[in-house]
Protein backbone atom coordinates (compact mmCIF):
# COMPACT_ATOMS: atom_id res chain seq x y z
CA UNK A 1 0.00 0.00 0.00
CA UNK A 2 1.24 3.26 -1.20
CA UNK A 3 2.07 5.46 1.96
CA UNK A 4 -0.17 8.04 3.06
CA UNK A 5 1.90 11.45 3.01
CA UNK A 6 1.09 12.59 6.25
CA UNK A 7 1.63 16.19 5.88
CA UNK A 8 -0.59 16.30 2.94
CA UNK A 9 -3.31 14.34 4.54
CA UNK A 10 -3.87 16.76 7.61
CA UNK A 11 -4.08 19.66 5.10
CA UNK A 12 -6.61 18.40 3.40
CA UNK A 13 -8.45 16.99 6.85
CA UNK A 14 -8.67 20.82 7.61
CA UNK A 15 -9.67 21.39 4.29
CA UNK A 16 -12.42 19.32 3.85
CA UNK A 17 -13.99 19.67 6.96
CA UNK A 18 -14.09 23.79 6.15
CA UNK A 19 -15.70 22.66 2.94
CA UNK A 20 -18.12 20.36 5.02
CA UNK A 21 -19.14 23.11 7.29
CA UNK A 22 -20.06 25.46 4.11
CA UNK A 23 -22.23 23.12 2.51
CA UNK A 24 -23.84 22.74 6.15
CA UNK A 25 -24.50 26.04 6.38
CA UNK A 26 -25.98 26.38 2.90
CA UNK A 27 -28.28 23.24 3.14
CA UNK A 28 -29.32 24.18 6.67
CA UNK A 29 -29.63 21.98 9.87
CA UNK A 30 -32.68 19.99 9.49
CA UNK A 31 -32.06 19.42 5.81
CA UNK A 32 -31.48 15.79 4.58
CA UNK A 33 -28.68 13.92 3.83
CA UNK A 34 -29.60 11.98 0.05
CA UNK A 35 -26.29 10.05 0.27
CA UNK A 36 -26.82 8.94 4.32
CA UNK A 37 -30.45 8.48 3.97
CA UNK A 38 -31.29 8.08 7.91
CA UNK A 39 -29.32 11.28 9.01
CA UNK A 40 -30.19 15.35 8.85
CA UNK A 41 -27.29 17.73 8.25
CA UNK A 42 -27.47 18.63 12.17
CA UNK A 43 -26.52 14.47 12.20
CA UNK A 44 -23.59 14.63 9.74
CA UNK A 45 -22.03 17.57 11.34
CA UNK A 46 -22.24 16.31 15.03
CA UNK A 47 -20.78 12.82 13.44
CA UNK A 48 -18.00 14.53 12.07
CA UNK A 49 -17.02 16.58 14.69
CA UNK A 50 -17.15 14.27 17.15
CA UNK A 51 -15.05 11.77 15.73
CA UNK A 52 -12.82 14.47 15.48
CA UNK A 53 -12.10 14.86 18.97
CA UNK A 54 -12.47 11.16 19.62
CA UNK A 55 -9.81 10.38 17.70
CA UNK A 56 -7.60 13.46 19.04
CA UNK A 57 -7.81 12.16 22.42
CA UNK A 58 -7.01 8.99 21.87
CA UNK A 59 -4.00 10.22 19.96
CA UNK A 60 -3.08 12.57 22.33
CA UNK A 61 -3.35 10.29 25.39
CA UNK A 62 -1.74 7.58 23.81
CA UNK A 63 -4.15 5.14 23.57
CA UNK A 64 -3.48 1.31 22.91
CA UNK A 65 -5.67 -0.79 25.08
CA UNK A 66 -9.62 -0.56 22.99
CA UNK A 67 -10.95 -1.04 27.09
CA UNK A 68 -9.33 2.77 27.50
CA UNK A 69 -11.42 4.35 24.25
CA UNK A 70 -12.82 7.82 25.53
CA UNK A 71 -16.29 7.25 26.63
CA UNK A 72 -17.61 10.52 26.45
CA UNK A 73 -17.94 12.69 23.18
CA UNK A 74 -17.80 16.30 21.81
CA UNK A 75 -21.18 18.07 22.16
CA UNK A 76 -22.25 20.08 18.96
CA UNK A 77 -23.19 23.28 19.96
CA UNK A 78 -26.64 23.81 19.41
CA UNK A 79 -26.20 27.22 17.89
CA UNK A 80 -25.78 25.76 14.01
CA UNK A 81 -24.16 29.45 13.83
CA UNK A 82 -21.85 28.26 15.77
CA UNK A 83 -21.30 24.86 13.57
CA UNK A 84 -17.88 26.05 11.32
CA UNK A 85 -16.00 26.81 14.16
CA UNK A 86 -16.60 23.76 16.29
CA UNK A 87 -15.53 21.59 12.88
CA UNK A 88 -12.87 24.18 12.29
CA UNK A 89 -11.71 23.77 16.10
CA UNK A 90 -11.85 19.70 15.70
CA UNK A 91 -10.48 19.20 12.88
CA UNK A 92 -7.15 21.53 13.78
CA UNK A 93 -6.77 19.30 17.11
CA UNK A 94 -7.32 16.28 15.12
CA UNK A 95 -4.23 17.45 12.61
CA UNK A 96 -1.89 18.50 15.61
CA UNK A 97 -2.97 15.38 17.24
CA UNK A 98 -1.58 13.45 14.18
CA UNK A 99 2.04 15.54 14.17
CA UNK A 100 5.05 13.66 13.23
CA UNK A 101 5.85 12.87 16.08
CA UNK A 102 2.87 10.82 17.02
CA UNK A 103 3.46 9.23 13.41
CA UNK A 104 4.45 5.85 15.27
CA UNK A 105 3.55 6.40 18.73
CA UNK A 106 2.18 3.40 20.01
CA UNK A 107 -2.00 4.16 19.50
CA UNK A 108 -4.33 1.81 19.58
CA UNK A 109 -5.40 0.33 15.75
CA UNK A 110 -8.64 -1.22 15.41
CA UNK A 111 -7.49 -2.76 11.99
CA UNK A 112 -4.83 -4.82 13.05
CA UNK A 113 -2.61 -4.01 10.64
CA UNK A 114 1.16 -3.46 10.06
CA UNK A 115 0.22 0.36 9.91
CA UNK A 116 1.00 2.35 13.41
CA UNK A 117 -2.16 3.36 15.02
CA UNK A 118 -1.81 7.43 13.73
CA UNK A 119 -1.72 6.05 10.63
CA UNK A 120 -4.71 4.06 10.67
CA UNK A 121 -6.40 6.95 12.23
CA UNK A 122 -5.00 10.24 9.76
CA UNK A 123 -6.25 7.42 6.90
CA UNK A 124 -9.60 6.78 8.58
CA UNK A 125 -10.18 10.31 9.05
CA UNK A 126 -9.78 11.85 5.81
CA UNK A 127 -11.78 9.22 4.21
CA UNK A 128 -14.41 10.72 6.74
CA UNK A 129 -13.71 14.58 5.80
CA UNK A 130 -13.67 13.84 2.17
CA UNK A 131 -17.16 11.51 1.97
CA UNK A 132 -18.69 13.04 4.24
CA UNK A 133 -17.60 16.59 2.68
CA UNK A 134 -19.58 15.39 -0.43
CA UNK A 135 -22.48 14.09 1.75
CA UNK A 136 -22.80 17.37 2.42
CA UNK A 137 -21.91 19.23 -0.88
CA UNK A 138 -24.56 16.59 -1.93
CA UNK A 139 -27.08 17.90 0.48
CA UNK A 140 -26.43 21.59 -0.03
CA UNK A 141 -26.34 20.83 -4.13
CA UNK A 142 -22.69 22.54 -3.85
CA UNK A 143 -19.98 21.20 -6.10
CA UNK A 144 -17.46 18.43 -5.26
CA UNK A 145 -13.79 18.09 -5.77
CA UNK A 146 -11.13 15.88 -4.22
CA UNK A 147 -7.58 15.41 -5.78
CA UNK A 148 -6.90 11.85 -7.80
CA UNK A 149 -4.00 11.00 -5.24
CA UNK A 150 -5.91 12.04 -2.27
CA UNK A 151 -8.72 9.82 -3.84
CA UNK A 152 -5.96 6.84 -4.79
CA UNK A 153 -4.96 6.60 -1.44
CA UNK A 154 -8.31 6.40 0.07
CA UNK A 155 -9.44 3.91 -2.29
CA UNK A 156 -6.40 1.47 -1.22
CA UNK A 157 -7.17 2.72 2.57
CA UNK A 158 -10.64 1.08 1.74
CA UNK A 159 -9.05 -2.12 0.54
CA UNK A 160 -6.71 -2.45 3.44
CA UNK A 161 -9.85 -2.07 5.44
CA UNK A 162 -11.46 -4.92 4.11
CA UNK A 163 -8.35 -7.29 4.07
CA UNK A 164 -7.29 -6.46 7.15
CA UNK A 165 -6.77 -9.02 10.38
CA UNK A 166 -10.04 -7.26 12.11
CA UNK A 167 -12.48 -6.73 9.30
CA UNK A 168 -14.02 -10.02 10.18
CA UNK A 169 -14.46 -9.66 13.55
CA UNK A 170 -15.98 -6.02 12.65
CA UNK A 171 -18.03 -6.98 9.68
CA UNK A 172 -18.40 -10.70 9.85
CA UNK A 173 -21.56 -10.43 7.66
CA UNK A 174 -19.05 -8.66 4.66
CA UNK A 175 -15.95 -10.61 5.33
CA UNK A 176 -18.10 -14.02 4.44
CA UNK A 177 -20.08 -12.09 1.46
CA UNK A 178 -16.79 -11.19 -0.48
CA UNK A 179 -14.80 -14.35 0.10
CA UNK A 180 -14.96 -16.55 -3.47
CA UNK A 181 -13.55 -19.19 -5.36
CA UNK A 182 -10.92 -16.75 -7.64
CA UNK A 183 -13.20 -14.28 -8.69
CA UNK A 184 -10.92 -11.18 -10.06
CA UNK A 185 -11.99 -7.42 -10.20
CA UNK A 186 -10.06 -4.95 -11.49
CA UNK A 187 -9.99 -1.25 -10.63
CA UNK A 188 -8.49 1.59 -12.64
CA UNK A 189 -8.54 5.64 -12.23
CA UNK A 190 -8.15 6.90 -15.77
CA UNK A 191 -6.59 10.31 -14.15
CA UNK A 192 -3.63 8.49 -12.68
CA UNK A 193 -0.57 7.08 -14.59
CA UNK A 194 0.66 4.58 -12.76
CA UNK A 195 -0.12 1.78 -10.42
CA UNK A 196 -0.73 3.67 -7.42
CA UNK A 197 -4.06 4.23 -9.55
CA UNK A 198 -5.16 0.78 -10.27
CA UNK A 199 -5.96 -1.99 -7.98
CA UNK A 200 -6.56 -5.96 -8.70
CA UNK A 201 -8.58 -7.53 -6.26
CA UNK A 202 -9.14 -11.73 -6.16
CA UNK A 203 -12.10 -12.89 -4.04
CA UNK A 204 -10.65 -15.92 -2.59
CA UNK A 205 -11.81 -19.08 0.17
CA UNK A 206 -10.10 -17.56 2.96
CA UNK A 207 -10.53 -14.13 2.06
CA UNK A 208 -10.09 -11.32 -0.67
CA UNK A 209 -6.74 -9.96 -1.22
CA UNK A 210 -5.51 -6.51 -3.37
CA UNK A 211 -2.81 -5.63 -5.02
CA UNK A 212 -1.55 -2.63 -7.09
CA UNK A 213 -1.33 -3.07 -10.48
CA UNK A 214 -2.94 -4.18 -13.28
CA UNK A 215 -3.89 -8.09 -14.76
CA UNK A 216 -6.86 -9.51 -16.75
CA UNK A 217 -10.09 -9.32 -14.67
CA UNK A 218 -13.09 -11.07 -14.55
CA UNK A 219 -14.50 -7.66 -14.21
CA UNK A 220 -12.70 -3.97 -14.86
CA UNK A 221 -14.28 -0.80 -13.36
CA UNK A 222 -12.46 2.24 -15.36
CA UNK A 223 -13.02 5.54 -14.39
CA UNK A 224 -11.49 9.38 -12.39
CA UNK A 225 -10.65 8.50 -9.02
CA UNK A 226 -12.97 10.94 -7.55
CA UNK A 227 -15.28 8.62 -9.58
CA UNK A 228 -14.12 5.54 -8.15
CA UNK A 229 -14.07 6.43 -4.29
CA UNK A 230 -17.19 7.55 -4.03
CA UNK A 231 -18.80 4.67 -6.18
CA UNK A 232 -17.12 2.31 -3.79
CA UNK A 233 -17.91 3.60 -0.83
CA UNK A 234 -21.93 3.60 -2.31
CA UNK A 235 -22.19 7.62 -2.52
CA UNK A 236 -22.73 6.97 -6.54
CA UNK A 237 -24.63 4.47 -8.20
CA UNK A 238 -22.22 1.85 -10.43
CA UNK A 239 -25.71 1.72 -12.24
CA UNK A 240 -25.38 5.73 -13.20
CA UNK A 241 -22.39 4.84 -15.29
CA UNK A 242 -22.98 8.06 -17.57
CA UNK A 243 -23.26 10.37 -14.45
CA UNK A 244 -20.10 8.53 -12.38
CA UNK A 245 -17.82 8.58 -15.67
CA UNK A 246 -17.64 5.07 -14.91
CA UNK A 247 -17.28 2.60 -17.41
CA UNK A 248 -17.57 -1.54 -17.09
CA UNK A 249 -16.23 -3.96 -18.67
CA UNK A 250 -17.02 -7.63 -18.06
CA UNK A 251 -19.37 -9.44 -15.10
CA UNK A 252 -21.18 -6.12 -13.95
CA UNK A 253 -23.37 -8.28 -11.33
CA UNK A 254 -19.49 -9.03 -9.95
CA UNK A 255 -18.81 -5.65 -9.46
CA UNK A 256 -22.00 -4.80 -7.88
CA UNK A 257 -22.11 -7.19 -5.34
CA UNK A 258 -19.12 -6.36 -4.29
CA UNK A 259 -20.05 -2.99 -3.70
CA UNK A 260 -23.41 -4.47 -2.07
CA UNK A 261 -21.24 -5.68 0.69
CA UNK A 262 -18.27 -3.57 1.25
CA UNK A 263 -18.90 0.01 2.06
CA UNK A 264 -17.66 0.95 5.29
CA UNK A 265 -17.84 4.49 6.24
CA UNK A 266 -20.02 5.83 8.39
CA UNK A 267 -23.99 6.92 7.30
Amino acid sequence: MTELNAAHARRVIVEHARSLAESAATAGPDAAVPTAPKWTVTDLVEHVGQTHHWVAEIIERRITDPMQLPREMAQLPTDPGEWQAWLAESAQRVADACSDDALEAAVFNPAGDARSGTRFWISSLLNEAVVHGFDAADAANRPFDVDADIAAALISNHFAMLTSPNWEMQRPESANAVRGTGQTLQWLATDLADDTGAWFVERRPDGPTWQHGTQPADVTISGPAQSLLLTLTRRLLLADREATDISVDGDAGLAQHWLDNTAHVSG
